[in-house]
Order: C-alpha cells, then structure tokens, then sequence
C-alpha cells in the first residue's frame, strides 16, 4: 500500500521506507485541491502584476531588480542552471528520494504556489524510480539546499542526468523510458522546486533512524563487555535512573538489565567489586542522555519534514503571500550537530570499556590483549589502535557546523546554516561509530570466552551472531578482515535482530 502523503504525518520511519525500501507514494485528494487552489491565486497575482520575489523578480542581491513578463517566462530556467553549481561524488540514491518525498509534502501544504504538474512529476519520478543525479556538496542549508534540489529541478526542463534502473542517463532519457513527461517550468515552479532544506533533512532522517539502531547495539556491546569484566550489575536497576528522572537513561539501563537478565552476574552468583569504572557503571547515562539527543533532533526533524519550508509562501484563504526565511536549515542544523556529537561520546566510551578488556590491570583475570600467548602473540593490541584512529576522527568531525557560517550573495544571504556540512560530516561519524563498535563487540566476544560462568540470554545470542562471522583468536592473524566483517555485522542490524527476537525489543 501506498505511502499517502498530505503535508503531516511524514515520519522518519516513512522517509526511510521511501528513501531506502523505494515504496509507493500517493497525494492525498484534499493536498491535489489545495496545491491547484493555491497556483490559481499565485496565476491571477501575476496577472494583476503584483510584484512577488522570484517570480517576477530576480532572487538573492537581485530581489529588487523588476522582471518583464518575457522575463518572467524564462526566469524559472535560468534560475535552475544557475543555481545547478554543487560539485563532487553523486549523493547516494536514498538521500535524494528522501529530498524528492520531503519537498512532495512541502507541495501538498497549498502554500508554495507550485503547479501540481511539478508535484505530481515528483510523485511519479519515486514511483518509477527515476533518480536525479545530485552532486554532494553546495549547499550551504539556506534559500534551502539550492544546489542540489536544483539539479532535481533540471529534470522538469527534460534536462540533467538521473538514474534508471542501475544506469546513469542524461534526464530526458531517463524519463522517456520510464514514460514520464517533462512538465517544464512556468513562473514560480523553478523556486518552489529548490526553496527548502530538504536534502539536509532527509539525510538527517536517515542519520537518526539509524544511529537510534546502534545506539541500541551500543547497548548489547556495552552488556557483553561488561558480562566479561565481571561488572556490579546493580547500577543497571531502572529504579536507579527514575529517581534521577532522565528518559534516555531510564531506557537504557531497562535495555542493558534486559541484557543481562539470568545470567551468573544478575543472578548474584559471580563476585563483583562494590563499584566499577565510570566507564562502565556511567554507561546508561551517557548512553541515555545519547537518546535523549537524538529524541530532541527528530522531534526538529519531524516538525520540518511537515512544514513549509519555502519562499515566498502563500495564504489563499487571505489572498496574501509573504516572503521570508522558512528555508533556513539553521533548526535541523542546530540539533543534528548534537545528535552527531552523541555519537562520538558513545563511540569514547565504547573504546574505553575495550580497553579494560584488554588491559590486563583492569580487565578482572582476563589475559592480556585476550591473547593466550601473551608475548607472542599481540591478540588485540592493534584492534585497540584502529578504534582510537576512528575515533580521533569522529571527535575532528564533531564540531559544529551550525556556527561556521560564512556570507555569500553580496551579504544579502549574510548568516546561513551550513546544516548540509552537519549531514555529511554525521555520516561518516557514524560509518566510523560502526567500526568502533563492531571491534568491541569483537573485543567482548573474545573475552567471553574466556569466561566459564552463564551470560544473560542477550548477551549470549548476541555472542553466538558475532562467532557467525569473526571466529575465536586463538593465534595471532591479520585482523583487517574481522574488522571489517565486524563493521559490516553492525551495520546489517543482524545482530540486533537475533536479540530482539531472544529478548524484545530494547526500546
């Protein structure tokens, strides 16, 4: 069935299921009525020779400067070519269908005085699987993501490149064999087509369906690890958090004592030090106040995947339009730095619970380097190396780009977001926090069997999925392959799943 799309209710889970699954999309009938009401006021204010921005007007430092009706026919398209100026590798295919989607339900609003014909092309471009090829960097996430929407918008003139069905087409190609027509663009369609934050968006919305997957194996990393190093498992009681009151921790400490519930540790039946490292006891902490992050960017990423993120915008009811900065990516900027930042803090602490495993000072009788052979054999010494490496990286990409504005247009676009910068460097914090993670999981696994006692049901199936793929280190062998296997594991949610199903959901 059909994703119905009407201006509410988008929701990550839906971008996701658009952007990633490639499912249908429809317009809503009420969304068709309010987009053909609202281009009926916009055509009769052209019309009456009202001056509105971007329309008959130039755009930017030229707003003031007054377009003549031959203009204003051929205005649309060079707006587009002109603003057709990112650079680089093409955006993944996702990221631009989840773009497509968010300006669809821009559209079914009825404020952006858009012709249905360029909706309803968008409509059929991710239902037939048309891809516009749109180069990754540009956009400085104000007038919204110009550069790469505009490469979309060259599909409307039957122009740019777009994939099809694993090709790379010049546009016109594209959709003639996916028997689409090419609507053009009349006065305003260019602008409504490209004013909006939506690629940055998108890109947000995928970020957080994912990182909220592996904070959640952060979780069963974290109770692996600390299964292994013989933790006191008594500031995992939810009781614990509730008194304190945070949401996240809460969570997460209910995930963790999930976790380990029946085995040895939960039960009492193995000895623990009275308190543990805050590397390990601080764990639903900082792991919860992870969630609460990522809680807050998506409630952001929600509230504008839903709104009108255009200019200028239009109020037919009032026969009005007004011009303004609904474009400005500055509120998914803002809490996307955040929720990458949490990712990285989580990341820290991953690495610092390996390293307990494998120091041997710290790690509770297990072997140094959870090798047998110590001296010999290094065992997981340079594991250890490549976590730090990634995460060194992770902590280089987790400053702000919310604050490194720099102004363009002759100082008319004088403060911008950036918020495309906070995407792309979002995901490859998180490519990094799969590696990180993958190595603990390694890590914990190793030293589990070096344990005699019984594991949590979580735990223990979370161990049988890693031995699937990484086999015990017994000597010392080339590790690139493990970790990369382990990184691809995190990544593919395999291990997550096999735990839910053990023992429900961890959320």
């Amino acid at each position: 069935m059909a994703i119905r799309i009407d201006g509410s209710g988008l929701t990550i889970e839906k971008v996701v299921r658009i952007a990633r699954d490639g499912e249908q999309v429809e317009l809503c009938p009420d969304a068709i009525k309010r987009i053909e009401r609202c281009r009926a006021m916009v055509e009769k204010k052209i019309e009456a020779g009202e001056t509105m921005y971007g329309i008959n007007t130039g755009i930017g430092e030229f707003s003031e400067v007054r377009l003549d009706d031959d203009q204003v026919k051929d205005f649309q398209k060079y707006l587009i070519y002109n603003h057709s100026a990112g650079i680089g590798e093409p955006c993944p295919i996702e990221h631009v269908r989840g773009a497509m989607a968010g300006r669809i339900n821009v559209h079914a609003h009825g404020n952006s005085g858009v012709r249905l014909e360029i909706t309803q092309t968008l409509v059929e471009m991710l239902n037939k699987k048309v891809t516009p090829v749109v180069c990754e960097k540009g956009s400085v996430g104000a007038c919204g993501d110009l550069a790469p929407m505009s490469q979309i918008a060259l599909l409307m003139l039957g122009e740019g490149e777009a994939f099809y069905k694993g090709e790379r087409l010049e546009g016109k190609t594209a959709f003639e064999k996916a028997g689409i027509k090419v609507p053009g663009l009349h006065a305003r369609d260019g602008l409504a087509t490209i004013n909006g934050s939506n690629l940055l968006t998108a890109m947000s919305a995928i970020f957080l369906f994912d990182a909220n997957n592996w904070l959640k194996q952060a979780e069963i990393a974290a109770a692996m690890s600390l299964e292994a190093l013989k933790a006191n498992m008594k500031p995992y009681s939810a009781r614990l958090h509730e008194v304190r009151g945070f949401a996240g921790a809460v969570r997460s400490a209910k995930a963790i004592e999930n976790l380990v519930a029946s085995g040895d540790l939960a039960d009492g039946k193995e000895k623990c030090k009275v308190q543990d490292a805050y590397s390990m006891r601080s764990t639903p902490q900082v792991i919860g106040a992870a969630h609460d992050a990522l809680k807050y960017a998506r409630e952001q990423v929600e509230i504008e995947l839903n709104g009108v993120g255009d200019n200028p915008i239009f109020f037919p009811e009032e026969n009005l339009q007004l011009s303004g900065a609904n474009f400005q990516g500055s509120p998914v900027s803002l809490p996307m730095d955040l929720a990458g930042t949490a990712i990285c803090m989580v990341s820290v602490m991953s690495e610092r619970r390996m390293n307990r495993l494998n120091n041997p000072a710290l790690s509770v009788g297990l072997p140094p380097f959870l090798t047998k052979s110590a001296g010999m054999f290094s065992g997981l010494m340079l594991s250890q190396y490549t976590a730090d490496a990634q995460i060194v990286e992770q902590r280089m990409l987790s400053a702000p780009a919310s604050i490194q504005s720099i102004p363009a247009a002759a100082d008319q676009e004088d403060f911008v977001s950036m918020g495309m910068n906070t995407a792309l460097k979002n995901n490859q914090i998180l490519d990094n926090a799969y590696g990180i993670l993958g190595i603990e999981f390694m890590a914990a696994a190793q030293a589990l069997d070096f344990r005699k006692y019984s594991f949590g049901k979580g735990v223990a199936k979370a161990k049988e999925v890693v031995r699937r793929h990484v086999d015990f280190l017994d000597i010392d062998r080339p590790l690139y392959p493990d970790h990369n296997a382990m990184k691809k594991l995190v990544k593919s949610c395999e291990i997550l799943g096999e735990v839910e199903k053990e023992i429900g959901s961890l959320e």
